[in-house]
This record gives C-alpha cells, sequence and structure tokens, in this order.
C-alpha cells in the first residue's frame, strides 16, 4: 500500500487503522496535558508556597510568580529570616489530569456548597433543555426555508439576501433586546441559540440542496412532477442524507452559543454552575464541567452519526467498497484459485 492509500487520499483507511487514529486524536492531547502538569521544569511558572517564612503577605497554598518568590527568598535571607518553602507549580487555573477526573466523579456526589446553588447534573439537565428548545425551533423554520429556496431561484433571490446580511451579526448582541422582550428566564437563552443557527441553517440547507443532480429534477419534471409532488417526491428524498449531515454539523454550533446564551437574564446552567466554582477557584470543577459539555457532545454526535446508518443505509456502501479493495489486494486479479477436488477430478 503506498503512501497516499495509507494517507487515505484515494481509499477508505482500513479499520485498524482509523480506531488507532481515533484513540491517539484523544491520547496525544491528554499526554500534552499530562506532561505540562506532572513534569515541573517544563513550564510550571508559579511557585505554590507551602510554608511563608519570613514573608509577612505570603499564605500558605498562594501562588506566586517564581520571580516575585525567588527575589522574596533572597530578601528574608539577607535579613536573617527564615525563607520561604514553596513547590513550583501550574497556574491554579490549569489543575492536572487527576484533580479534574476526580472532580468529574465527586461533581455528583458532593453537595453544592449552599442549598441554593445547583448540582452538576442539574445544570446539565437545565441546559440540554435550552439547546434542544433552542435547535428545534430553529430547524422548524429554517430547514423548510433552506429547502425552499434551494430549490426555486425566485426564493433565492427573495430571501438569501437579508440571510447573508444578518448572519453576520453577531447573537449575543441581541441580548439585551431579548430580554427586554422575553423575560429573564430561559426565553431570551433560547432566543440567542435560535438567531444562532436559524440563518446558518438556511444557507447551509440551501447550499445542500442545489446540488442535487439536475437529471433528477429535470426527469420527475417531464413526467408532470410539479410543486410540493417535486419537493417531496425528488428534492427532499435526493439530499435528505445530507442534510441529515448539515444537521449534526449546525448542533455542535448551537451547543457554542451555549455559554454566551445563559449569561442574559437570569444566569443559570452549566454557565452558573462554572461562574460559580471558578468564583470558589475550584477550577478543577470548572475542568470537569468543561469536560462533560464535550463528553455529551460527542455522545450525541456519535449517536446522530449511529442513527444515520440505520435512516440511510446507502450510505454504508463506502465500507463495502474498502472491503472488496482489501480482498482484491490480498488475491490479485488473474492469480486462479487452486483447483478443487471435483475439478481435478
Amino acid at each position: 500500500m503506498g503512501l497516499r492509500d495509507r494517507l487515505g487520499l484515494r481509499h477508505e483507511l482500513p479499520p485498524r487503522l482509523r480506531l488507532v487514529l481515533t484513540f491517539l486524536s484523544f491520547a496525544l492531547p491528554l499526554a500534552l496535558w499530562s506532561v505540562v502538569s506532572y513534569v515541573p521544569w517544563l513550564w510550571h511558572p508559579y511557585v505554590r508556597v507551602a510554608d511563608p517564612g519570613g514573608v509577612d503577605y505570603f499564605l500558605p497554598g498562594m501562588y506566586v510568580d517564581r520571580d516575585v518568590f525567588a527575589h522574596e527568598t533572597a530578601n528574608a535571607e539577607k535579613a536573617g529570616l527564615k525563607p520561604p518553602v514553596g513547590y513550583r507549580s501550574n497556574p491554579k487555573w490549569l489543575p492536572p489530569p487527576h484533580k479534574v477526573a476526580i472532580a468529574f466523579v465527586t461533581a455528583f456526589t458532593t453537595p453544592p456548597r449552599l442549598n441554593d446553588e445547583p448540582w452538576l447534573h442539574q445544570s446539565f439537565e437545565h441546559s440540554l433543555g435550552i439547546i434542544f428548545w433552542g435547535f428545534v425551533i430553529s430547524s422548524v423554520f429554517g430547514v423548510p426555508l433552506g429547502i425552499i429556496c434551494g430549490t426555486y431561484r425566485f426564493f433565492a433571490r427573495l430571501v438569501e439576501p437579508f440571510i447573508e446580511f444578518f448572519r453576520y451579526l453577531p447573537a449575543p448582541a441581541f441580548g439585551a433586546l431579548c430580554v427586554a422582550i422575553l423575560g429573564i428566564d430561559d426565553g431570551p437563552k433560547i432566543a440567542i441559540i435560535v438567531i444562532g443557527t436559524f440563518f446558518q441553517q438556511v444557507l447551509v440547507i440551501a447550499n445542500t440542496v442545489r446540488k442535487v443532480d439536475p437529471a433528477l429534477i429535470e426527469a420527475a419534471q417531464t413526467l408532470g412532477a410539479r410543486g410540493w409532488r417535486l419537493l417531496t417526491g425528488v428534492v427532499i428524498p435526493a439530499a435528505i442524507a445530507d442534510i441529515y449531515i448539515d444537521m449534526r454539523i449546525l448542533l455542535g454550533w448551537a451547543w457554542t452559543y451555549l455559554i454566551v446564551a445563559e449569561v442574559f437574564g437570569t444566569m443559570s446552567g452549566i454557565t452558573f454552575f462554572i461562574t460559580l466554582q471558578g468564583r470558589y477557584n475550584q477550577f478543577d470543577n470548572v475542568g470537569a464541567a468543561i469536560g462533560m459539555i464535550g463528553v455529551i457532545g460527542l455522545t450525541c454526535d456519535m449517536f446522530l452519526a449511529w442513527l444515520s446508518t440505520v435512516l440511510f443505509p446507502w450510505k454504508r456502501s463506502r465500507k463495502a467498497t474498502w472491503t472488496r479493495q482489501k480482498k482484491a489486494v490480498r488475491q490479485p486479479a488473474g492469480l486462479a484459485e487452486e483447483p478443487t477436488a471435483v475439478s481435478k477430478a
């Protein structure tokens, strides 16, 4: 197998290589994080004070810049005072992997500091509700409009110029207006996600629909398909699998607007949890919450990817093609099989 084949330029990668590369995509960043966290001489720009010694403003557990710590140590020694004791450390906002892993587990078992503060799972439940309704409302209007614009040039010229203009306006800029209209609860948060995804949906889906083979549309029109029948019988079935992929990508955009959306009105959801933990300097909990967002997002995407193989089985043809190519490599063309006992006879 040539280098181009190994890189997947012309053919699908072998299943074992895909599995290895998937593992490395997570292992390499984790290894880099571990090296930065556990190798003192690599970075560690701060010193965490263990014993303040004769430095009056040092406190146990305090993070001090290494140059400042060295300067104060020298001053204490010159003055005949007990020098401070500390060890090199990373900034407080970069906890090591094991602390984040512990916080990932204990966040579900450790009660909040105050009775009115939410648990981690409660924060995520609230945020998932905001994501769900924001994306559903956006899709109910964005998907049909995108299909119509991608099919008919009249509607594309009528709608898309304004959408092209509006999509460059940052969704958070409408936060104050959303709060004034919808109140301080979840309404403005959902509206921010709708604004952030709707206009992108229309343009992306319209572009996908335009990739439908024109020969299919012409053949359907020759057979008398018009209007709604043309959309439901030809355009949508031809583009539905690619629209599904677009929706998976657009769902990730909805997640990116979540943290910003939850700031408007009454702060709630995972944003409120992260803000509280940062206020308490519990950055291991902050890392656990951020990691949980990634885990849930990746899990949803993997589920949707699996669901696509059920809804659109013809998309699995690539895997079948790779299997046939692999068999052809193992048995080159023109190589005769061993004669069976019947053929020998």
